[in-house]
């Protein structure tokens, strides 16, 4: 069992930056891996990027590849995105996953809430 909170999202204007958090609580087995997801209205989720807890891998959407850096803070159990140079096509709900079955970069057993971000243009 686990519970994800993201925190971070908001309005903001294209060409600025945001930094989403999200933190687990109540984790009782092991972690691989985090990742970040977003869902655009009537879109599938996407995979955004995702960071191995146990290596210092990351894995980026050629989308945000450049513009978005996933990081991560073992001892507090919360991973970061930070978002720069932000278009209106970044515009969705930000969701992160964890990883407990090491199936990363694409795969992730347990989700937050999400956090709404819209970006105008």
């Amino acid at each position: 069992q686990a519970t994800l909170m993201e925190s971070g999202g908001g309005l903001v204007q294209a060409g600025d930056s945001l930094k989403l958090s999200c933190t687990v609580s109540g984790r009782t087995f092991t972690t691989y891996a985090m990742g970040w997801f977003r869902q655009a209205p009537g879109e599938e989720r996407d995979f955004v990027a995702g960071i191995s807890w146990r290596t210092d891998a990351t894995y980026y959407a050629d989308s945000v590849n450049g513009r978005f850096t996933i990081s991560k803070d073992i001892a507090k159990d919360t991973v970061y995105l930070q978002m720069d140079s932000l278009k209106p096509e970044d515009t969705a709900t930000y969701y992160c996953g964890l990883d407990t079955r090491n199936r990363h970069p694409y795969e992730y057993d347990y989700w937050g809430q999400g956090t709404q971000v819209i970006v105008s243009s």
